[in-house]
């Protein structure tokens, strides 16, 4: 089978947790042949990750090239027009109320006469930031029935979402919507939604090939919550989302299927109106031989030590976890917290640890044990792969109880990676926190320093409970969260959904369940019919 995967964040250029997942794909899918296509732009360099046989590079998409490809084709008067036509149409679907009857199929319709234009044409970059755009979007801003944060734009608005739709309807430039690119595919599978997804829509449009929509977190949920259009006006914004949540509606709308990591996910989709029948969940897998010398001895770590992994941000919630610490302490003073941050590329990230690194001294001055001892303060602040904390399997078996406390999350990686550790768990109740933990941890509510301190005493005080959830919990990460399950859902997946597409011929290349597989079968092959001679005998 020829999968088209359309890949987040430029993989195989870059690897992020979208990359990891890609690649862990392709290679353990090595039956199918793999067309990559990197919605994102490739580092300067250009080199990609080596790839397995069963994988090719095929289109990477590179603003620079789409820029030039448009300049060498200007658009005439009648093009202009379609152009004018297309986008107002769009336009108007995009400025209408959310749940505006005709606001969705009016949008779409747009949508797709601009994919049209851009392919027959070479693509959109400048009309998208044309004078004739603004006027249009202006127009459809101001018309009866429109949003209302939408109808009290100015300029400055306009002019600042048309250069942000210009980059993200960038897919509709691209040269990859020809026979021997995406039409060449059996099946599509966008590794995330919205823009990354957008290919596949136009595939699905332009060869009829079947969609498949892969999601472990939420690109909607995120520009919900992106802290970079903090200084946009209430009205840029309400374009932004009313951009985003069409699109991502559309996706839904017309994927074959939907494959979330999680029921946090699947809720989201089915809020922008996916249909139940076509989501199946999907967990994400994860290597767990990495963790197994530290699950299988649960004895391992300091039984008054509590540990916490991740990135330091806000949303992480550190100063409801030092404020559950220091109850912890005045009711358990041998208690200890380590806190081991992942490094990130974010200079606010090193301003948070900073502040929290502060609350912490504030909180615990440096105590001795005696009068001649040196002072030592019960929170540790480290970085993972630095000389106290190398790697996360040392990380996690260091402590008896592993923390959570996030005010937002999707799928908690770190939290799966402790119950392969056999490691017991306090987690707030966000994301897909219960769905994951089933059972095998304490949860509590979010922003609630209390109740997190009350669920680590109550696991640091009893070994055994602690024991009998970490082996649970780890059985629970064994059964439904490891590579081997992910990879085996998807296999049965793609043959599903190919076994239910139109039979595609194509010169010389032989399509699956073409042909019945009698065809296949030396010599005739006709069950009715009675071979000379035979039944003479029972006559």
């Amino acid at each position: 089978m020829r999968i088209g995967l359309l890949t987040e964040g430029g993989y195989p250029y870059a690897v992020g947790e979208s990359g990891v997942w890609c690649e862990r794909l392709v290679r353990g899918l090595g039956q199918h042949r793999f067309d990559l296509y990197a919605v994102g732009r490739p580092p300067a360099t250009g080199a990609s990750l080596p790839l397995p046989p069963n994988a090719r590079t095929v289109r990477a998409a590179d603003p620079g090239s789409l820029l030039e490809r448009a300049a060498r084709r200007a658009h005439g008067r009648r093009d202009r027009r379609r152009f004018t036509e297309a986008y107002e149409r769009f336009a108007t679907g995009l400025c209408a109320e959310e749940d505006a009857a005709d606001g969705a199929a009016a949008f779409a319709e747009g949508l797709y006469a601009l994919a049209e234009l851009a392919r027959e044409r070479g693509g959109l970059p400048g009309a998208l930031r044309s004078d004739d755009a603004v006027r249009a979007l202006e127009a459809a801003c101001r018309a009866p029935g429109a949003r209302r944060g939408a109808a009290a734009a100015g300029l400055p608005d306009h002019l600042a979402f048309a250069e942000h739709l210009e980059e993200a309807l960038r897919p509709l430039s691209l040269d990859w919507y020809e026979e021997d690119a995406l039409g060449a595919a059996d099946l599509c599978h966008a590794a995330a939604g919205g823009t990354t997804a957008l290919p596949g829509l136009l595939a699905k449009r332009f060869f009829g090939t079947p969609l498949l929509v892969t999601e472990y977190g939420v690109p909607l949920r995120a520009h919900y919550l992106s802290a970079a259009g903090a200084d946009r006006s209430t009205s840029l914004r309400t374009l932004l989302a009313a951009l985003h949540g069409r699109l991502a509606a559309e996706v839904y709308r017309q994927a074959a299927l939907l494959t979330p990591g999680n029921a946090h996910t699947r809720r989201w989709q089915e809020k922008c109106g996916a249909d139940r029948d076509r989501i199946r969940t999907v967990h994400p897998g994860m290597a767990a031989d990495r963790f197994d010398g530290v699950g299988e001895d649960e004895e391992s770590g300091d039984p008054a030590t509590l540990v916490w992994v991740g990135r330091a941000e806000p949303a992480k919630d550190l100063v409801a976890l030092l404020h559950a610490f220091a109850e912890v302490r005045a009711r358990q003073t041998d208690a200890r917290l380590r806190i081991v941050t992942v490094p990130v590329r974010d200079p606010g990230s090193d301003l948070y640890l900073a502040q929290c690194r502060a609350l912490a001294a504030q909180l615990f001055p440096d105590e001795a044990a005696g009068a001649h001892a040196v002072g030592e303060n019960p929170v540790s602040f480290e970085e993972l792969g630095g000389p106290e904390a190398p790697g996360l399997e040392e990380t996690y078996a260091s402590g008896a109880v592993v923390v959570l406390s996030s005010v937002v999350e999707g799928f908690p990686a770190g939290l799966v990676e402790a119950m392969f550790c056999a490691r017991a768990t306090v987690s707030t109740d966000v994301g897909a926190v219960v769905e994951i933990i089933g059972g095998t941890g304490l949860v509590v509510p979010p922003r609630n320093p209390r109740a997190l301190a009350d669920a680590c005493l109550a696991l640091l005080r009893d070994p055994g409970r602690r024991h009998r959830l970490g082996a649970a919990a780890r059985a629970r990460a064994l059964e439904l969260f490891t590579v081997e399950q992910n990879l085996a859902a998807f296999r049965g997946i793609y043959l599903e959904l190919l076994s239910h597409a139109p039979v595609r011929h194509r010169p010389g290349d032989g399509a699956l369940f073409a042909h019945p597989a009698e065809a296949h079968v030396p010599g005739s092959w006709n069950p009715g019919a009675v071979t000379a001679g035979s039944g003479a005998t029972d006559a």
